[in-house]
């Protein structure tokens, strides 16, 4: 079963939300509501919640990989 509540904690600040996954796409941003840190995931990761959550995101999940995301 795909748990799809993930808590995220800025590395900046330290502040700590819960947030339900996109099941759809991956959220490579993320603006933190307690210091206003915009949150990129780590090199190696595809989205925030694999770098910065409790839970990784569905697809990884899965063991269906991430969605393909690049930087440009």
């Amino acid at each position: 079963m795909i748990e799809l509540k993930s808590t995220l904690t800025c590395p900046e600040c330290g502040h700590k939300v819960t947030n339900t996954m996109p099941t759809d796409a991956c959220q490579y941003f993320f603006d933190c509501p307690g210091c206003g840190a915009l949150l990129k995931p780590l090199p190696g990761d595809c989205c925030v919640y694999c770098s910065y959550g409790t839970v990784p995101c569905p697809p990884v999940q899965e063991d269906a990989g991430c969605c393909n995301t690049k930087e440009t």
